[in-house]
């Protein structure tokens, strides 16, 4: 159980993630968390420089797509202005949301990158259908709900717990 929990990939944040390599590798499209992910819990807007990584995710020919926990005014109020298209109280890690979004951007799991800055929803969802899954750490914890907490304790002993089998190195820490 807890090897699902490893993402393939530890990064700081979504602009560290080696889009180019990716697509060379065969993916094209990508699932993405919204809170804390790509804003911070309660931001309402996207940041400037996270609207040029849409920009250059877009220009690479990755397709997009948000996949959220959170309800539809608040995923609808950040992602329609910006053309993004969202899948909203997804119930990760549930398959469901995952298979909805891969159908609706035409692609296959081989092809598809979850990013997500939780291991029991975004990490763990993606690595039960087989995705290229990414952890990024999250923008801000602060304003996170009880139940975002409460999977943060559980992920900390997950954490210990693959430190101890040797499938969570150090090295492969985000700085």
């Amino acid at each position: 159980m807890f090897e699902r929990l490893v993402p393939k990939l530890r990064v700081n944040t979504v602009f560290d993630i080696a889009l180019e390599e990716l697509y060379a590798l065969g993916y094209r499209g990508i699932i993405t968390d919204l809170d804390n992910t790509l804003v911070g819990a309660k931001a309402p807007l996207a940041t400037p420089e996270l609207l040029l990584w849409f920009a250059k995710v877009k220009e690479l020919g990755f397709k997009l797509i948000i996949v959220s926990n959170n309800n539809m005014d608040r995923v609808s109020r950040f992602a329609t202005p910006l053309n993004i298209e969202f899948v909203h109280q997804a119930r990760k890690p549930s398959n469901t949301p995952f298979l909805k979004a891969m159908k609706q951007m035409g692609l296959t799991p081989e092809q598809t990158i979850v990013v997500g800055d939780q291991m029991l929803t975004d990490v763990y969802g993606g690595n039960r259908l087989g995705l290229y899954t990414v952890l990024v750490l999250p923008i801000s914890v602060k304003d996170e709900g009880i139940g975002t907490r409460f999977n943060r304790r559980v992920e900390r002993i997950a954490t210990t717990r693959l430190r101890k089998q040797g499938l969570w190195h150090e090295e492969d820490k985000p700085e």
